[in-house]
């Protein structure tokens, strides 16, 4: 038998027309998808500038920064900024938990880091208040002054690191640390919902981290320190980044697991979102149109933030 014959016939591939497809050709799917994003999302976007544009300027600013008004951004953006920091260092660390080591139950854990995804905002904000009240399970701890040395009272360690006006000063009182109904209340919950958005992001990547390299770099007489900060911490990098931009940006927007937590005291513990419902129950909706004007131009700066650093991850990864 010839070569030609013991040879198995190859079929040609099969290139999929225009004809062949399963859904719509190019254009009218483009008219779908542009038809649901305005009439769902751009139409109403839209709608919050146009209503904006006709206060005018002094109108604007008068709704948009008045003293109340800065006071929530301040609240919002600082326990934003805060909460997906802390984020980022206990999010790593669950990440490389979950995929380094094999323990009982870590099917279970893998699950109740998505908690927060599935969990309504408002049964979190219960949940979240009932605990780290001053009578909670855990607000009990830290309102008693119990800890070794006083250490969350005014004289204590804690207290001398903080000011009175500080965000963590201002919940330290004679008795102990207040949790609930202070700005380290709304961080706590704001780090609650925020951790699924860095465990996810950062998992993947440790996943297809080879040990080959650490072992590689241990075998070249690099310690642990240097193998995480040379050769580890750089992969890990672009995805940590993104995990704090989807967490900051998450936790900007938090309504229903912060409302009940924060306290909601003007000037103190009132975020944005709370502010303008509460414009809205008042009947002032210029002044909520511009908060919520406000809050939406930063939401497209960190959505645009958030597409950089993706589109910065997506080349270093190219390129390795």
């Amino acid at each position: 038998m010839s070569a030609a014959a013991r040879s198995p016939i190859r079929k040609p591939p099969v290139r999929h027309t225009l004809k062949g497809r399963i859904l719509p050709g190019f254009r009218l799917s483009l008219g779908f998808t542009l038809a649901y994003l305005g009439l769902l999302i751009l139409i109403p976007l839209a709608g919050i500038f146009f209503k904006s544009s006709s206060l005018g300027w002094d109108h604007f600013v008068a709704g948009a920064f008045d003293p109340r008004a800065f006071a929530s951004y301040k609240v919002t953006l600082r326990a934003s900024f805060i909460g997906a920091s802390i984020n980022v260092v206990f999010g790593l660390i669950t990440a490389w938990v979950l995929v380094r080591y094999p323990f009982p139950g870590k099917r279970v854990v893998d699950a109740l880091v998505d908690l927060p995804f599935a969990l309504p905002t408002a049964v979190a904000g219960i949940a979240l208040t009932t605990l780290y009240a001053s009578n909670g399970w855990v607000g009990s701890w830290f309102a008693s002054g119990s800890f070794p040395g006083d250490l969350f009272t005014p004289g204590g360690l804690i207290g001398r690191l903080f000011p009175p006006d500080s965000w963590i000063g201002a919940s330290i009182t004679p008795d102990g640390l207040k949790i609930a109904y202070t700005e380290l209340g709304i961080i706590v919950a704001l780090t609650f919902i925020g951790l699924p958005f860095v465990v996810r992001t950062v998992q993947p990547i440790l996943e297809d981290l080879s040990g080959e390299i650490e072992e590689a770099a241990a075998s070249l007489g690099a310690t642990r320190g240097q193998t995480f900060t040379r050769v580890i911490f750089p992969e890990l990098l672009p995805s940590l980044l993104t995990g704090f931009a989807l967490a900051f940006a998450r936790a900007v927007g938090e309504f229903g697991s912060v409302v009940f937590i924060a306290g909601n005291m003007p000037m103190k513990t009132e975020i944005s979102p709370l502010l303008i419902i509460i414009k809205l129950e008042q009947y002032d909706y210029a002044g909520a149109t511009a908060i919520a004007a406000v809050m939406l131009v930063a939401s497209f700066v960190l959505l645009l933030g958030i597409n950089l650093i993706q589109w910065w991850s997506s080349r270093f990864y190219d390129n390795r």
